[in-house]
């Protein structure tokens, strides 16, 4: 069987206030031809669907139109897990409705674990696949809160639950392989950070776990699996050297810190017991993006080379030229008017640097995040260093609390 391995969609995502829908598109167009070309037994999309837990009209138009046309492809069966951005019951709404189609959504924990275990089979029976649809795991759907425990406890049993739970599912995954008396791959699917693949820096990679819960071992995850599809990260990575965990990362780049960054889709094939031999097939560019940085004269050089290029393209600007951000933003904007390219971001390095020090000149929340923001008050209050690191860690899973309510909204 030939099985495709994509996440990380983020349909109706923006960047720096510039929509994405033709670039989406585009992607989701070309992968259906890839789908049809390659002969795509078993679609797997590793969560976060879309951007954002309440999408656009237009970004559900996207997925939707997209289903339907995967839908006419001949038995071709798709599996859709929620990721952290995702509104698991938005995703769960059509789920009986579209199992018909041979679509089938994960969109939070069912009662029924087992609910989680898939088998798929050819049209005419012959060949079978097991896929365990594991959706993004929540601190509420595998930890019971106790009063009194510390943070260290509650990062240990989060650690602890999402262990178990891919435990559970394996074994329940195993124990099906047995009684079918087929000895075919099991392919689990994750949304969630493993040790060892942090994001990298403008990746856009939310924080996915309250307090320091940094990854979880790929080891404990994997047990039982012949392949792990995971999301989150948007870059393409490889876990561990081992060809068969591995991030698809995101179709499109989001954030000028994948600037250039090649984009891939995985296609796993299954031959004989438990042969799994996956590879990439690089995904093409859809918009042009560059990061500039550098003195005036190098700006200015290089702003030039990207209009001589003919191409659309979007442009952020690190100036580490210290000057007047307002008259030197009006004169790169001067120099791209009436072009394809777009100046979407602008940053003057010596001036954010000093802003982050607590200096009043050239101050600019836009430029602060929440947790920034939230350090500039322990700073005004005097909050001593023995203090800071619990306080921030109570913040970000505060953050996260708030953030989770709106996708577990009716």
């Amino acid at each position: 069987m030939k099985i495709l391995h994509t996440s990380d969609w983020h349909l109706g995502g923006q960047l720096h206030g510039q929509k994405r829908y033709e670039e989406h598109e585009k992607f989701l167009d070309w992968l259906i031809e890839r789908i049809r070309e390659e002969n795509i037994d078993i679609l797997l999309i590793a969560g976060d669907i879309f951007d954002s837990s309440t999408p656009s009209n237009h970004a559900q138009m996207l997925y939707y139109r997209f289903l339907n046309h995967v839908a006419g492809i001949p038995y071709l069966q798709v599996v859709i897990t929620a990721g952290n951005h995702d509104s698991p019951s938005l995703l769960n709404a059509p789920k009986d409705l579209l199992r018909q189609l041979r679509i089938h959504v994960i969109g939070l924990i069912p009662s029924d674990i087992s609910e989680e275990v898939l088998v798929l089979q050819t049209e005419d029976g012959s060949q079978s696949q097991i896929v365990c649809a594991v959706p993004y795991l929540r601190d509420r759907d595998i930890r019971m809160a106790e009063p009194g425990e510390s943070i260290e406890d509650k990062a240990r049993k989060i650690q602890e639950g999402i262990c178990d739970h891919y435990r559970q599912v394996a074994e329940i995954a195993e124990s099906v392989r047995r009684e079918s008396g087929v000895n075919m791959p099991i392919i689990a699917m994750g949304h969630l950070f493993v040790e060892g693949c942090l994001p990298i820096p403008d990746e856009g990679v939310r924080e996915l776990y309250i307090g320091n819960l940094a990854g979880i071992d790929a080891e404990r995850i994997a047990r039982g699996f012949d392949y792990l599809a995971l999301g989150h990260l948007h870059t393409p990575r490889i876990v561990g050297n081992n060809p068969c965990r591995r991030y698809s990362g995101s179709p499109i780049p989001m954030g000028f810190g994948e600037a250039g960054q090649e984009k891939e889709i995985v296609i796993i094939e299954t031959r004989g017991e438990r042969e799994v031999s996956p590879h990439a097939i690089r995904v093409p560019c859809f918009r042009q993006m560059k990061k500039i940085k550098g003195d005036i004269a190098t700006i200015e050089e290089q702003l030039q080379d990207c209009i001589g290029s003919g191409q659309e393209m979007w442009v952020e600007i690190h100036c580490t030229t210290e000057l007047n951000a307002s008259s030197s933003q009006v004169r790169f904007r001067e120099m791209v008017e009436n072009t394809q390219v777009k100046i979407l971001k602008f940053l003057n390095e010596p001036l954010m640097e000093r802003a982050l020090q607590g200096m009043d000149e050239g101050e600019n929340l836009g430029d602060l995040d929440e947790t920034e923001v939230f350090s500039r008050c322990l700073d005004a209050h005097e909050i001593p260093d023995a203090e800071r690191g619990d306080l921030l860690i109570l913040y970000r899973e505060i953050l996260t609390a708030i953030g989770e309510e709106d996708r577990y909204a009716e």
